[in-house]
Formats: C-alpha cells, structure tokens, sequence
C-alpha cells in the first residue's frame, strides 16, 4: 500500500452524516468525502469504530448504509464482548482511514487503553492512515476538552491521545456549555489553548498542525483559542474552506 508520508487527522464538530430520504437511513457528508480524498487511495479502506457507543450494531450498521454507492471498502472493529478480529493492532494498520463515532469519549478511551489500541493508532498515523471522528471521535486526538460522559452537566476532560497538542471544542455553535467551559479551562491553564468547531466542521491537521478547516454548513466557523497571559483568553475565528455537501 502507497501512502503519502504524511500524518492526517481530521476532527469533526458534527455533521459527519445527514439525514437520507431512505427511511430510518444516514448518509455520509462531504466532510468524509474529503478525508477519503486525503488517503490518495482509488477505493480506500475505512474502518469504523463505534467504541464511544459501546459498539452499538444499530449504529455501525447504519454507519455501513451511509457509504451506500461510495468506491470505498468498509469494515469495523469492536470490542465488545471481545475484539471481533483476531488482530486489533493489524486491521487498523491495513486501513487508510478511520473514522471514529461520538458517543463516552471517557469510556472510549479507557477500552482503547485497556486494549493497547492507543499505541496501535498512534503507529498508525505515523504510518500515514488518515485518523478522523466527530465529537468523541474528534476531542480522543487532542489533549481533551469538555465532555459529557459523566453526566448532562459538562466537565473538563484531559485524558485523550494528546497526538495533537492541544484542546478540542465539538458542537461549538450547538450547545451553549461548550464554549464558555473550554474557553474557561484554556484561561485557568487546566488546558491548553486549541481549535473548535461548530456543526458540519472539520479540523484538518498534517502532523501537529493545523492547516485549515472545512465545511459543509454555511456559516459554520472554526476557532483558534489561545490564553492571552494574564488570565484571559483570545478567540480567533476562523473562515473554513466550504465542500459540496
């Protein structure tokens, strides 16, 4: 397999998937669209993890109905009751993408530790697989940000892969606790500073930096969050790159 050489992420606020005029159905944004194009592959492997939501079949089979009519060879990887393949660390070596749905960000990671599949994605986005998510799936990246696996009212939460440096914020412009609580955590220093993104943006990074922001939401923004020295913070806006949706 020939890859680019080079490490991708791709967080998503939201807006991975739209609603399908099949009933009951989803189908994939642009947003997916544009980390497939990343991996340079005709008909690219994607693997799906739906950990965030403990595995839920519901979920992953509707995950699989989304991609309905796109060049791209799916499968998933679970843990739940045990890991559905008989080598984690190598399935997520063969795939050129993953992509990693919302759900407990908190949980994700403590299943991802207990099975050594947090080294195994690091290797993998040095090895160029182009890593992607929403909500959970994007904020598991980062350093962290605020979450709401411990219950409706958020709290701050630190313990993601930290393979970008920074904070995250998800579904900036949709709930109101999100911006006040990471732009707090970032001004007392219980995180660093970082980007966010609002419904239907993506965060594109190449290595550790960012490079621009996507989107398939008119008038959906991103967000650059640096502590400003004296107890504050400064929130930059940032115009994102608009996809066909």
């Amino acid at each position: 397999m020939t890859r680019s050489g080079q490490s991708h992420i791709l967080a998503i606020g939201g807006g991975s998937f739209r609603p399908s005029p099949r009933y009951s159905f989803i189908e994939a944004s642009g947003l997916l669209r544009y980390g497939l194009d990343l991996t340079g592959q005709d008909r690219p492997k994607l693997g799906l993890l739906a950990t965030a939501t403990g595995d839920s079949a519901d979920w992953l089979l509707k995950m699989y109905g989304a991609f309905q009519g796109w060049d791209v060879e799916l499968s998933h990887l679970t843990v739940f009751p045990m890991p559905n393949v008989a080598d984690p660390r190598a399935w997520i070596l063969e795939q050129d993408m993953i992509y990693v749905s919302g759900g407990s960000v908190a949980n994700l990671m403590a299943l991802w530790r207990l099975h050594g599949l947090d080294e195994a994605f690091e290797e993998a986005w040095r090895a160029g697989v182009v890593l992607s998510g929403q909500s959970a799936g994007a904020l598991c990246w980062h350093v962290g940000g605020n979450t709401d696996s411990f219950g409706p009212e958020l709290r701050i939460w630190s313990e993601g892969l930290a393979l970008l440096p920074y904070s995250c914020g998800v579904h900036y412009d949709s709930d109101p606790q999100r911006r006040a609580l990471l732009q707090a955590s970032v001004a007392n220093g219980e995180l660093p500073g970082g980007y966010a993104a609002d419904e239907g943006v993506g965060l594109h990074y190449v290595g550790t930096e960012f490079i621009q922001a996507v989107t398939v939401e008119p008038g959906g923004y991103a967000y650059r969050l640096e502590h400003d020295g004296a107890g504050g913070v400064k929130e930059f806006r940032i115009e994102p790159r608009t996809l066909t949706t």
